[in-house]
Order: C-alpha cells, then structure tokens, then sequence
C-alpha cells in the first residue's frame, strides 16, 4: 500500500516570471467587428482579463490560501493523487468526499470547504491528471476506474463509510460510486447533473422544456469544448500547453456559458480571481493536457454509453437557474430522496452560490 505524503504547494519565482513574460508579449488575434459571446471570447473583454492576470492578480496569495488546508499525495494504480483531508472539530462528524468538475477543478470547492469542515470531514482529491495530481502514469482513466479510485483513498483514509458530493463530472462519479460501493454510502448529493434524455419527453413542465431547449442549443453550438478534447486531445494540449491566453480563453469560455444565465460576464457569476486562480493552477502543472486526454478516455469507453444499473443510494440533486436536470430522467437514474431548485446560480454552484449549497448539504446529511 503507497503512504500518504504531505504536500505543500510552492510554485517557483521564475515559473511565475515566465508567465508574466509570455503574457506581456501576447500577438492578439484581430477583432472581428460586431463578434459577441456567441462566436467565442471577445478580443476586448480577453485582452482586459489578460491585464489583470499579468498585473493585478496576486498568485501568491491564492497559493496561501490553497495552502491552508492539509494536503496530501497518496499512488492509487500507478498514478499520483492529490487530496486535502480536513477533520472536522466535531468527534462525531461523517466524511464527506467532494468531487469537482471540470473547469474549476477541486479549486472550485474552496469557498464551501470552512462551512462544511465544521460538520464534516471532509476529503478533496484532485482527479487523475487534473492539478496536482499529475502527471498522468497511462491513459483509461473512465469513470469507473476513477471512481474505484476515490473508494479506495477514502480505504486509505480510514473511512468505511461516507458521504460524497459532485457537480458536473464529480455528479457523474458519484452515482457511479453508487453503483460500486453502495453499502460504503451514507447518501449522495449531487448539482449540475445531466440526465441524457430519452423518448419520454411528454408533460415537462415549462422549466423542464426550457431545460431541454438548453440542451439542444449546447449541442449545436457549445459542444466544440467536448468534441475537440475527446477526439483530438494531443492536438489541443500543445496550444493549451504553450499559450496562456489560450488556456484562459479556452476555460473562461466555459464558466461564462455553464454559469448563471443572468450574468453578461463570467465574473458577475464568479469571482475573477477564483477563475485565474484556476488558469494558474492548470498553467502551472502544466494539465491541459491531461485534462483532454480525460475527456478521450470518457468519449471512447464503451460503458459510457451502455445502460447503467440504476443506483440505489438515496440521492438528492440541487438544480441551479442555468442546470439541464430533469426530474424524470433523475427518477430514472437515482434513488431521488431529496430535490432542490435555485432561482439562481449555474454548473459552478460552489463558486458561485457556496452558502445556498453548504446549507443544502448539511440539511440533506443531517437526514441520513
């Protein structure tokens, strides 16, 4: 078995040099008059951004604050795994383990980790290839085997039974932590789920065709995200990898269009700095890459796509303002013990609304 390793991040002076460097002598793309969001990220909005990246915002001060929690790296398979493990002051607190998605990455659940960390204990691993938890020892990593992954860490841990939290992808690993170590599971709470539609699309309410119309708009506009990285992702890793400005356009893109309807701009839905202090942690580590080849792994798995055994753990979904989750479909995939709408907030609920989605986390597993 690998001993857990405490980690400590510290980025070197002239890493952080090099980037300034390499932003300062960016060659823009031209403007095309009259382009907007939808063909992608405005040069001008972009060229703003990258400013405040080179000269305003404060790497070292996200660097602390990603340092104030224990951390840890453990070897699952070969592969290295990043993790922070708080305990809880309660002696009789429950583990939760918190799955992120993707942007965002386990930076994405910063602001819920002191609410939360006053009830549970809680565990937050980046996963393989993502962060610090790179670089990547061989490629297959699909859903299942990450999540035989995580159950594992939490054996690691000490931790016969928990609970876990996902949004986005962490949604898709939980329920299939559901499928794998049911009887391991106190409950699972999930946000951002997308249920995959079938032929029973009679009676939705009005939110719930609106929710398919949004479905459908991403499929024909927005999907060039997924498509590019499960089909190509050798490709994109080097301009992502080399550039920047690309990697901060190819992410922020993604937290404006998965974000609160309502916000115009990605930093009316989250704060700027936690947005670059996720360019910076990919950067950094040097993951696009690997990020990508994730999503390669995930598109040609065959399980991806086969039937999947309903999952019995008692489950409840938080569906935020711009989420595509349908109850139905929910009911098809879950054990649906508890369901909560927001008039507000995105994918990134945890960047965007923490207090909202501590409160229904801790009412859920107070439950259980």
């Amino acid at each position: 078995m690998s001993l857990i390793q405490p980690f400590h991040i510290e980025i070197p002076q002239a890493e952080l040099d090099d980037l300034r460097e390499r932003l300062a002598r960016a060659r823009w793309t031209p403007a095309l008059p009259g382009a907007n969001w939808s063909r992608g990220v405005p040069v001008d909005y972009l060229r703003e951004l990258v400013e405040y990246w080179k000269d305003e915002f404060d790497w070292r001060q996200a660097e602390a604050e990603l340092n104030k929690w224990p951390q840890f790296t453990t070897e699952i398979e070969g592969q290295r795994i990043h993790f922070k493990h708080i305990r809880s002051a309660r002696p009789d607190a429950q583990a939760l383990l918190l799955l992120h998605d993707n942007p965002g990455g386990a930076m994405g659940l910063l602001d819920v980790i002191e609410p939360l960390s006053r009830d549970f204990d809680l565990v937050i691993p980046f996963m393989p290839g993502f962060g610090f938890s790179t670089p990547l020892a061989d490629t297959g990593w699909t859903v299942p085997r990450t999540a035989a992954a995580v159950a594992e860490l939490m054996t690691r841990l000490g931790y016969e039974r928990f609970g876990a939290h996902g949004g986005g992808g962490g949604a898709n690993l939980s329920l299939e932590l559901g499928r794998q170590v049911p009887d391991r599971l106190i409950g699972l709470h999930v946000n951002a789920y997308v249920a995959m539609p079938d032929e029973n699309v009679e009676g939705l309410t009005e939110a719930e065709q609106q929710r398919m119309a949004t479905v459908e708009t991403f499929m024909r506009d927005g999907i060039g995200f997924n498509i590019m990285m499960s089909t190509r992702p050798q490709t994109i890793a080097h301009g992502l990898n080399d550039s920047p400005i690309g990697l901060l356009a190819w992410v922020v893109e993604k937290f404006k269009e998965w974000s609160d309807p309502r916000a115009e701009l990605p930093e009316q839905a989250i704060p700027r700095d936690r947005m670059l202090t996720d360019v910076s942690i990919q950067w950094f580590t040097a993951t696009s890459g690997s990020i990508a080849q994730s999503y390669h792994d995930l598109a040609h798995d065959p399980m991806t796509w086969a039937p999947k055994q309903r999952v019995t753990v008692p489950t409840a979904f938080v569906v935020a303002a711009g989420d595509v989750t349908i109850r139905r479909f929910a009911d098809r995939d879950a054990t649906v013990a508890r369901w909560t709408e927001f008039d507000r907030g995105g994918a990134y609920i945890a960047l965007e609304q923490p207090e909202l989605l501590v409160d229904d986390i801790r009412e859920f597993f107070t439950e259980r």
